[in-house]
């Protein structure tokens, strides 16, 4: 079965059916007769909050003190980074045999993903990539939550009240 959402529509009475013909041949393929399911509203993301949070992101890389340049030599540097640190990550954890090992893996793995956190203490590897905010990977809800963190985290490194960035690209 697919995690792509089922058109439906509500009769009234309690019940749902599918909104179309299609639709009605895409639950006899996903669903079974007589089961009980679990329904949840799904929230199509919306486009303009997408291209608003991009854009405020552009933004702010365009805004960074030279010293943080450096640090984010791209907008993409920046809002994977931000990710990281605001929580929307992937980790790995690599044990090493001894701390000269630990950093040559680092120097391994470092030139896969320009965009990764890297750290090594000791004999310890930690790996931090961003999650995807991509609408197959992110929902509506999970999106926003991850926007708002961003926004929040970038106003903070530019030193602005927590709003700002996302008031600059308002218009």
């Amino acid at each position: 079965m697919t995690d792509a959402p089922i058109m439906v529509r509500y009769e009234g009475d309690g019940s749902f059916s599918p909104a179309s013909q299609f639709w009605a041949a895409r639950a006899d393929k996903a669903f079974v007769v007589g089961q009980v399911y679990r329904i949840v509203e799904h929230h199509d993301r919306s486009a303009n909050s997408h291209r608003h949070f991009f854009a405020c992101v552009h933004a702010a890389w365009q805004n960074l003190p030279d010293e943080l340049v450096e640090i984010y030599p791209s907008a993409e540097h920046l809002r994977k980074k931000a990710l990281i640190r605001k929580g929307y990550r992937d980790e790995r954890e690599y044990v090493c045999a001894t701390k000269s090992a630990a950093l040559d893996l680092v120097r391994t793995i470092r030139p896969l993903d320009d965009y990764a956190i890297i750290e090594a203490r000791e004999n310890v590897v930690r790996i931090w990539t961003a999650k995807s905010q991509s609408i197959p990977a992110m929902g509506a809800k999970a999106f926003q939550e991850s926007k708002q963190a961003v926004l929040d985290f970038l106003d903070d490194l530019l030193g602005v009240e927590r709003g700002a960035t996302a008031k600059s690209e308002a218009a």
